[in-house]
Protein backbone atom coordinates (compact mmCIF):
# COMPACT_ATOMS: atom_id res chain seq x y z
CA UNK A 1 0.00 0.00 0.00
CA UNK A 2 1.77 3.32 -1.05
CA UNK A 3 2.56 5.87 1.68
CA UNK A 4 0.66 8.77 2.02
CA UNK A 5 1.37 12.22 0.46
CA UNK A 6 3.04 14.61 3.20
CA UNK A 7 1.20 18.00 2.96
CA UNK A 8 2.24 20.93 5.40
CA UNK A 9 0.60 24.31 6.42
CA UNK A 10 3.23 26.51 7.04
CA UNK A 11 2.33 29.93 8.84
CA UNK A 12 -0.59 30.82 11.34
CA UNK A 13 -2.40 29.25 13.50
CA UNK A 14 -5.08 31.19 15.73
CA UNK A 15 -8.00 31.89 17.19
CA UNK A 16 -11.05 33.87 15.29
CA UNK A 17 -13.30 35.10 18.16
CA UNK A 18 -15.99 35.66 16.43
CA UNK A 19 -19.66 36.63 17.72
CA UNK A 20 -20.95 33.33 19.42
CA UNK A 21 -17.22 32.22 21.02
CA UNK A 22 -13.73 31.11 19.64
CA UNK A 23 -12.90 28.74 16.61
CA UNK A 24 -9.75 27.57 15.67
CA UNK A 25 -8.26 28.43 12.40
CA UNK A 26 -5.62 30.26 10.31
CA UNK A 27 -4.81 29.83 6.91
CA UNK A 28 -2.51 27.02 6.77
CA UNK A 29 -3.92 25.35 9.95
CA UNK A 30 -7.01 25.10 8.08
CA UNK A 31 -5.55 23.75 4.81
CA UNK A 32 -3.47 21.20 6.82
CA UNK A 33 -6.66 19.40 9.10
CA UNK A 34 -8.87 19.55 5.59
CA UNK A 35 -5.91 17.70 3.57
CA UNK A 36 -5.31 15.28 6.69
CA UNK A 37 -8.97 14.57 6.79
CA UNK A 38 -8.81 13.71 2.63
CA UNK A 39 -6.20 10.89 3.49
CA UNK A 40 -2.67 12.46 3.70
CA UNK A 41 -0.36 12.48 6.41
CA UNK A 42 -0.38 16.51 7.32
CA UNK A 43 1.50 18.52 9.32
CA UNK A 44 0.67 22.05 10.75
CA UNK A 45 4.43 24.18 11.07
CA UNK A 46 3.59 27.22 13.20
CA UNK A 47 4.29 29.04 16.66
CA UNK A 48 1.89 29.40 19.41
CA UNK A 49 2.42 30.86 23.20
CA UNK A 50 2.76 29.55 26.57
CA UNK A 51 -0.58 30.39 28.15
CA UNK A 52 -4.04 28.85 28.24
CA UNK A 53 -5.10 29.36 24.22
CA UNK A 54 -2.51 27.14 23.19
CA UNK A 55 -3.29 24.69 25.51
CA UNK A 56 -6.98 24.82 24.45
CA UNK A 57 -5.79 24.40 20.38
CA UNK A 58 -3.61 21.80 21.15
CA UNK A 59 -7.02 20.05 22.60
CA UNK A 60 -9.14 21.19 19.87
CA UNK A 61 -6.61 19.12 16.93
CA UNK A 62 -6.11 16.43 19.36
CA UNK A 63 -8.93 14.11 17.59
CA UNK A 64 -8.04 15.61 14.08
CA UNK A 65 -6.22 13.74 11.43
CA UNK A 66 -3.02 16.30 11.80
CA UNK A 67 0.35 16.38 13.62
CA UNK A 68 1.05 19.14 16.00
CA UNK A 69 4.23 17.61 17.02
CA UNK A 70 6.19 20.31 15.15
CA UNK A 71 4.30 23.12 16.93
CA UNK A 72 6.85 25.87 18.00
CA UNK A 73 6.55 27.25 21.68
CA UNK A 74 7.43 30.72 22.20
CA UNK A 75 7.60 32.12 26.06
CA UNK A 76 7.15 35.51 24.95
CA UNK A 77 4.61 35.84 22.73
CA UNK A 78 1.05 34.82 23.18
CA UNK A 79 -0.94 32.32 20.74
CA UNK A 80 -2.54 34.40 17.41
CA UNK A 81 -6.35 35.76 17.96
CA UNK A 82 -8.37 37.36 15.27
CA UNK A 83 -11.55 38.96 15.75
CA UNK A 84 -14.05 38.22 12.97
CA UNK A 85 -17.19 40.46 12.52
CA UNK A 86 -19.82 39.08 9.71
CA UNK A 87 -21.19 42.07 7.41
CA UNK A 88 -23.71 40.25 4.93
CA UNK A 89 -22.63 36.65 5.82
CA UNK A 90 -18.77 37.80 4.53
CA UNK A 91 -16.22 37.64 7.87
CA UNK A 92 -14.19 40.94 8.62
CA UNK A 93 -11.00 40.32 10.53
CA UNK A 94 -8.85 42.65 13.29
CA UNK A 95 -5.21 40.39 13.52
CA UNK A 96 -3.78 40.82 17.24
CA UNK A 97 -0.35 41.37 17.03
CA UNK A 98 2.44 40.72 17.97
CA UNK A 99 1.18 37.11 18.20
CA UNK A 100 3.47 33.83 18.22
CA UNK A 101 3.12 32.76 15.11
CA UNK A 102 5.28 36.17 13.83
CA UNK A 103 8.05 34.00 15.22
CA UNK A 104 8.65 31.56 13.31
CA UNK A 105 12.27 29.71 13.48
CA UNK A 106 13.88 27.89 11.17
CA UNK A 107 14.77 24.45 12.68
CA UNK A 108 16.13 21.07 11.12
CA UNK A 109 12.85 19.44 12.39
CA UNK A 110 11.31 21.64 9.42
CA UNK A 111 13.87 21.62 7.43
CA UNK A 112 14.05 18.06 7.17
CA UNK A 113 9.91 18.10 6.66
CA UNK A 114 9.99 20.55 4.01
CA UNK A 115 12.60 18.46 2.22
CA UNK A 116 10.42 15.39 1.94
CA UNK A 117 7.12 16.88 1.56
CA UNK A 118 5.43 16.16 -1.26
CA UNK A 119 2.84 19.26 -1.54
CA UNK A 120 3.30 22.77 1.14
CA UNK A 121 1.09 26.04 1.60
CA UNK A 122 1.95 29.14 2.64
CA UNK A 123 0.82 32.67 2.84
CA UNK A 124 1.33 36.18 2.99
CA UNK A 125 -0.35 37.08 6.65
CA UNK A 126 2.17 34.63 8.01
CA UNK A 127 4.81 36.85 6.40
CA UNK A 128 4.17 40.13 7.78
CA UNK A 129 6.94 39.72 9.96
CA UNK A 130 10.43 39.66 8.91
CA UNK A 131 12.07 36.58 11.15
CA UNK A 132 8.09 34.42 10.01
CA UNK A 133 9.08 35.53 6.34
CA UNK A 134 12.46 34.30 6.56
CA UNK A 135 11.52 31.10 8.03
CA UNK A 136 8.70 30.13 5.47
CA UNK A 137 10.68 31.15 2.15
CA UNK A 138 13.68 28.97 2.89
CA UNK A 139 11.03 26.17 3.64
CA UNK A 140 9.90 26.75 0.93
CA UNK A 141 13.05 26.72 -1.03
CA UNK A 142 14.11 23.95 0.45
CA UNK A 143 11.34 21.92 -0.48
CA UNK A 144 12.36 19.52 -3.39
CA UNK A 145 11.57 19.94 -7.21
CA UNK A 146 8.78 17.98 -7.53
CA UNK A 147 6.92 19.20 -4.13
CA UNK A 148 3.59 21.31 -4.91
CA UNK A 149 4.23 24.80 -3.53
CA UNK A 150 0.86 26.28 -3.17
CA UNK A 151 0.82 30.43 -2.29
CA UNK A 152 -2.25 31.25 -0.69
CA UNK A 153 -2.47 34.81 -1.29
CA UNK A 154 -4.33 36.59 1.98
CA UNK A 155 -4.77 40.03 1.53
CA UNK A 156 -5.56 41.47 4.86
CA UNK A 157 -4.74 45.09 5.24
CA UNK A 158 -2.06 46.06 6.38
CA UNK A 159 0.00 42.79 6.16
CA UNK A 160 0.86 42.73 2.55
CA UNK A 161 3.22 44.17 0.70
CA UNK A 162 4.51 44.22 -3.57
CA UNK A 163 8.03 42.45 -1.95
CA UNK A 164 6.22 39.60 0.31
CA UNK A 165 4.17 38.59 -3.13
CA UNK A 166 6.99 39.15 -5.61
CA UNK A 167 8.96 36.97 -3.60
CA UNK A 168 6.25 34.07 -2.93
CA UNK A 169 5.08 33.89 -6.34
CA UNK A 170 8.86 33.19 -7.50
CA UNK A 171 9.09 30.18 -4.94
CA UNK A 172 5.61 29.02 -5.84
CA UNK A 173 4.52 26.55 -8.75
CA UNK A 174 0.49 27.18 -7.63
CA UNK A 175 -0.71 30.46 -6.86
CA UNK A 176 -4.49 30.50 -5.75
CA UNK A 177 -6.19 34.18 -4.84
CA UNK A 178 -9.97 35.08 -4.92
CA UNK A 179 -11.87 37.45 -6.97
CA UNK A 180 -11.21 40.23 -4.87
CA UNK A 181 -7.35 40.11 -4.36
CA UNK A 182 -6.63 39.34 -8.11
CA UNK A 183 -6.61 43.00 -9.29
CA UNK A 184 -4.79 44.52 -5.95
CA UNK A 185 -2.11 41.90 -6.72
CA UNK A 186 -1.73 42.36 -10.41
CA UNK A 187 -1.20 46.46 -9.04
CA UNK A 188 1.10 45.75 -6.90
CA UNK A 189 3.28 43.75 -9.11
CA UNK A 190 2.77 46.20 -12.22
CA UNK A 191 0.78 43.63 -14.18
CA UNK A 192 -2.24 46.16 -13.92
CA UNK A 193 -5.12 45.23 -16.81
CA UNK A 194 -6.42 48.12 -18.25
CA UNK A 195 -10.04 48.65 -19.52
CA UNK A 196 -11.13 45.58 -17.35
CA UNK A 197 -14.67 44.64 -17.38
CA UNK A 198 -16.22 45.32 -13.65
CA UNK A 199 -19.00 42.98 -12.23
CA UNK A 200 -20.26 43.78 -8.62
CA UNK A 201 -17.69 46.15 -7.71
CA UNK A 202 -14.53 43.73 -8.34
CA UNK A 203 -12.83 42.60 -11.64
CA UNK A 204 -13.98 39.54 -11.13
CA UNK A 205 -15.37 38.31 -14.45
CA UNK A 206 -13.78 34.56 -16.14
CA UNK A 207 -12.33 36.83 -18.74
CA UNK A 208 -10.14 38.88 -16.74
CA UNK A 209 -9.34 36.51 -14.10
CA UNK A 210 -7.88 34.35 -17.14
CA UNK A 211 -6.26 37.54 -18.22
CA UNK A 212 -4.76 37.93 -14.63
CA UNK A 213 -3.38 34.50 -14.50
CA UNK A 214 -1.86 34.49 -17.94
CA UNK A 215 0.12 37.64 -16.61
CA UNK A 216 1.12 35.86 -13.72
CA UNK A 217 2.32 33.12 -15.37
CA UNK A 218 4.16 34.92 -18.43
CA UNK A 219 6.29 36.82 -14.99
CA UNK A 220 7.00 33.43 -13.02
CA UNK A 221 8.55 30.97 -14.48
CA UNK A 222 8.02 28.28 -11.99
CA UNK A 223 4.52 28.70 -11.41
CA UNK A 224 2.49 26.61 -13.24
CA UNK A 225 -1.30 27.13 -12.76
CA UNK A 226 -3.28 29.87 -10.93
CA UNK A 227 -6.14 29.06 -9.18
CA UNK A 228 -8.74 32.08 -8.81
CA UNK A 229 -11.99 31.78 -6.67
CA UNK A 230 -15.04 33.60 -6.87
CA UNK A 231 -17.21 32.84 -3.95
CA UNK A 232 -20.55 31.54 -4.90
CA UNK A 233 -19.69 31.35 -8.30
CA UNK A 234 -17.41 28.75 -8.65
CA UNK A 235 -13.71 29.25 -9.45
CA UNK A 236 -11.30 29.37 -12.44
CA UNK A 237 -8.18 27.35 -12.70
CA UNK A 238 -5.77 28.41 -15.79
CA UNK A 239 -2.38 26.61 -16.79
CA UNK A 240 -0.06 27.72 -20.06
CA UNK A 241 -1.84 25.27 -21.85
CA UNK A 242 -5.44 25.07 -20.84
CA UNK A 243 -7.83 26.09 -18.27
CA UNK A 244 -11.13 25.18 -16.64
CA UNK A 245 -13.87 27.37 -15.37
CA UNK A 246 -16.64 26.20 -12.75
CA UNK A 247 -19.59 27.70 -11.30
CA UNK A 248 -20.12 26.86 -8.11
CA UNK A 249 -22.50 24.80 -6.02
CA UNK A 250 -25.29 26.76 -4.16
CA UNK A 251 -25.03 26.40 -0.48
CA UNK A 252 -26.64 28.23 2.23
CA UNK A 253 -23.44 30.03 3.85
CA UNK A 254 -22.83 29.34 7.15
CA UNK A 255 -19.80 32.02 7.65
CA UNK A 256 -17.73 31.61 4.99
CA UNK A 257 -14.83 31.30 7.21
CA UNK A 258 -12.56 28.23 5.85
CA UNK A 259 -14.11 27.63 2.49
CA UNK A 260 -11.11 29.02 0.22
CA UNK A 261 -8.87 26.79 2.63
CA UNK A 262 -10.68 24.07 2.25
CA UNK A 263 -10.67 24.70 -1.85
CA UNK A 264 -7.18 24.34 -2.01
CA UNK A 265 -6.61 21.43 0.42
CA UNK A 266 -8.90 19.50 -2.06
CA UNK A 267 -7.42 20.95 -5.17
CA UNK A 268 -3.62 20.06 -3.49
CA UNK A 269 -4.72 16.70 -2.40
CA UNK A 270 -5.73 15.64 -6.14
CA UNK A 271 -3.23 17.35 -7.93
CA UNK A 272 -1.06 15.24 -6.40
CA UNK A 273 -3.19 12.25 -7.67
CA UNK A 274 -2.10 13.64 -11.42
CA UNK A 275 -6.01 14.48 -11.50
CA UNK A 276 -7.28 17.11 -14.43
CA UNK A 277 -8.26 20.33 -14.57
CA UNK A 278 -12.24 19.79 -14.15
CA UNK A 279 -11.84 17.22 -11.14
CA UNK A 280 -9.50 19.90 -9.69
CA UNK A 281 -12.75 21.94 -9.90
CA UNK A 282 -14.99 19.91 -9.13
CA UNK A 283 -13.33 18.76 -5.69
CA UNK A 284 -12.47 22.19 -4.61
CA UNK A 285 -15.98 23.63 -5.53
CA UNK A 286 -17.50 21.02 -3.79
CA UNK A 287 -15.10 21.06 -0.35
CA UNK A 288 -15.33 24.27 -0.70
CA UNK A 289 -19.09 24.77 -0.93
CA UNK A 290 -19.27 22.27 2.39
CA UNK A 291 -17.17 24.45 4.17
CA UNK A 292 -19.09 27.71 3.95
CA UNK A 293 -22.22 25.81 4.79
CA UNK A 294 -20.84 25.26 8.60
CA UNK A 295 -19.57 27.04 11.57
CA UNK A 296 -15.66 27.56 11.17
CA UNK A 297 -12.97 26.66 9.63
CA UNK A 298 -12.60 23.06 11.32
CA UNK A 299 -16.33 21.27 11.84
CA UNK A 300 -17.15 18.34 12.35
CA UNK A 301 -16.68 16.06 9.51
CA UNK A 302 -18.99 12.81 9.49
CA UNK A 303 -17.83 9.83 7.35
CA UNK A 304 -21.09 9.73 5.26
CA UNK A 305 -20.56 13.41 4.62
CA UNK A 306 -16.96 12.87 3.44
CA UNK A 307 -17.66 9.43 1.83
CA UNK A 308 -20.47 11.08 -0.12
CA UNK A 309 -18.59 14.51 -1.49
CA UNK A 310 -15.48 11.82 -2.67
CA UNK A 311 -18.09 9.62 -4.48
CA UNK A 312 -19.30 12.52 -6.26
CA UNK A 313 -16.01 14.17 -7.30
CA UNK A 314 -15.01 10.61 -8.37
CA UNK A 315 -17.57 10.50 -10.32
CA UNK A 316 -16.92 13.87 -12.12
CA UNK A 317 -13.74 12.15 -13.20
CA UNK A 318 -14.75 9.16 -15.18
Amino acid sequence: MREPHLILGIGELLWDIVPDGMRLGGAPANFAVMAGRLGNRAAILSRIGRDDLSRQAIDRLEPMPVETGFLQVDPQHETGRVTVSLEGGEPRYTIHEPAAWDFLELSDGWVALAERADAICFGSLAQRNRQARQTIQILAAEASAKCIRVFDVNLRAPFYSAEVLQQSLELATVVKMNDAEAPVVLDLLDLAIEEAPATGGTLSTPEYLRAAAERLLGKFPSLQMVAATRGSRGSLLVTRDEWSEHPGFPVKIADGIGAGDAFTAAMTHYMLRGADLATLNEAGNRWGGWMASQSGAMPALPDAVRDAITAAIEQTAN
